[in-house]
């Protein structure tokens, strides 16, 4: 299964939870919670604390982040905001501001 993509002139503000993996283009502020994986493509912008299994971020994000398996900041990545997760990897390139924690 595919998932559900948020398209890029979507807007969704307020508290997000599912099930499967979500792919965003657009823009979102708020929380998510999800059981499985989050793809933040290059042309999304978030604001959002985020709970996840793992987080992909290729675009904009502003809040915490919170994965349990893993968390990847693509080259044109931004993060602002802690990240708590047991495996993270940061492209050259990539923009990280905040604190990690890797405990399991």
């Amino acid at each position: 299964m595919p998932g559900t993509v948020i398209g890029q002139t979507i807007h969704i503000n307020g508290e997000m939870h599912g099930e499967e993996d979500l792919i965003i283009l657009g823009t979102v502020t708020g929380k998510i919670f999800l059981k499985e994986s989050l793809t933040i493509s290059e042309s999304a912008r978030l604001e959002a604390d985020i709970e996840t299994r793992s987080v992909e971020v290729s675009g904009q994000v502003t809040g915490n982040i919170a994965a349990s398996d893993r968390v990847e900041i693509k080259e044109e990545g931004q993060v602002t905001g802690n990240i708590k997760s047991p495996r993270i990897t940061i492209a050259d390139g990539a923009l990280f501001k905040g604190n990690v924690d890797m405990n399991r």
